[in-house]
């Protein structure tokens, strides 16, 4: 596993294990065998559904806690219904602290909601904070109004959406670009890619799992997501191989600034 450093020098895996879509009763033998294989990095939220059998696979992996970096995201809108939701996502899981919460989306009372996130950070709740899903501008202005600045904004990044001025913004202020949809929600698409698919012949490796080097290469942080043992591995087993500078350039090229999922407008910096 390579890590990246936070800005409270907190270390986060590059790559972690996703449970967006992944059903409630699936969740907790999936997480499992995504640590088992080796996955330290596990990623839930409260849109999920899911907080709960992650966490019970989190206390029954065997693993040390401290070992693990579990992240959940809230969707509450303003102070009190965020201090609250947290509380309740704690307890949902079972667990005493995450290691990053995450604000989902930009609300009406962001600056609320941040707030919040703040305060759990300082009570230990948590160990760092971040978004999801939040443009430039909205960034700086949750920087601008707060002693505590988000370690991770996480964005909608894949071949097609490579979001190099987001990236560059984020870059500047010490906030680690994670990605979600790495694959844009359409795995068959992505690997089928002419380009992709002859730099996986030239490493001996898949498509898919080019892409998610690609990304952790660029300084992206990833979360992977499959209920299939064989593709949690290959996922899992990107770190044995480097792409070329010449590749890279390659696959930067793909560059469409095409959202695929569910990019909202005021997110379009790119173009």
């Amino acid at each position: 596993m390579e890590y990246l450093n936070v800005s409270n020098e907190l270390k986060v895996p590059v790559l972690g294990f996703c449970t967006y879509g992944i059903s409630p009763s699936q969740t907790k033998q999936a997480v499992l065998n995504a640590i088992k294989i080796g996955y330290r990095g596990i990623d839930t939220a409260q849109f999920n559904r899911n907080e709960a059998p992650t966490g019970a696979a989190v206390k029954e992996s065997g693993i040390n806690r401290a070992e693990l970096f579990v992240t959940s995201k809230v969707q509450t809108n303003g102070y009190l219904a965020t201090k609250q939701g947290i509380d309740d996502s704690l307890e949902r899981a079972g667990l005493d602290y995450f290691d990053l919460l995450l604000l989902h989306w930009p609300m009406t009372d962001t600056l609320g909601s941040y707030r919040a996130l703040e305060e759990a950070y300082k009570a230990g709740k948590t160990r760092a904070i971040g978004l999801s899903n939040f443009n430039i501008q909205q960034t700086q202005e949750v920087i601008n109004n707060f002693g505590t600045k988000p370690v991770v904004d996480e964005i909608e990044t894949h071949l097609y959406l490579q979001q190099g001025k987001m990236h560059e913004f984020l870059t500047q202020n010490n906030i680690i670009h994670e990605a979600y949809g790495p694959f844009g929600e359409n795995v068959a698409m992505m690997v089928s890619i002419p380009e992709v698919q002859q730099i996986a012949k030239n490493h001996h490796k898949t498509p898919a799992q080019v892409i998610l080097r690609f990304l952790n290469q660029s300084k992206i942080m990833v979360n992977a997501r499959s209920t299939s043992l064989e593709h949690m591995k290959d996922n899992f087993n990107i770190f044995d191989f480097q792409l070329t500078p010449a590749e890279m350039k390659q696959l930067q090229r793909l560059e469409r600034h095409q959202p695929i999922i569910d990019w909202p407008p005021s997110m379009h910096v790119d173009e």
